[in-house]
């Protein structure tokens, strides 16, 4: 079934409730903080929360969702989790998305304005 603009098919259902999650963890400040930070590389958790300067068991809790939801990845160095995304397209997503705002904040000098309707 196309939609009239370029031929492009609409997604199944599932895909695009299963995109909606993603964007759905994403749409937290400390967890897409971490997910910029693990854009740049990796990295094990105290670092993360001295980065981002959050809390241990917090920073612990957010990878802990993002992980599950297949955002990120771990593995095991030795008695630290070595944190990761190894998806090129979310590091993609992750820096055109913040990247942009960064850049329009800094061009207008000016806060990037929140979108409306998104309640927070």
């Amino acid at each position: 079934m196309t939609d009239g603009s370029g031929g492009f098919e609409d997604p199944p259902a599932e895909v695009l409730a299963e995109a909606a999650a993603a964007f759905g963890l994403l749409a937290s400040s400390a967890r897409l903080h971490l997910m910029w930070a693990l854009s740049q590389g990796e990295s094990d958790v105290t670092n993360l929360a001295h980065r981002v300067g959050g809390a241990l068991p917090a920073v612990s809790q957010h990878l802990a969702k993002l992980k599950l939801a297949g955002l990120v990845r771990s593995r095991r160095e030795g008695r630290r989790q070595v944190y990761y995304i190894d998806d090129p397209d979310i590091v993609t997503l992750v820096r055109v998305m913040v990247g942009q705002l960064t850049a329009r904040s800094q061009q207008n000098s000016v806060p990037v304005h929140r979108l409306r309707g998104t309640g927070g």
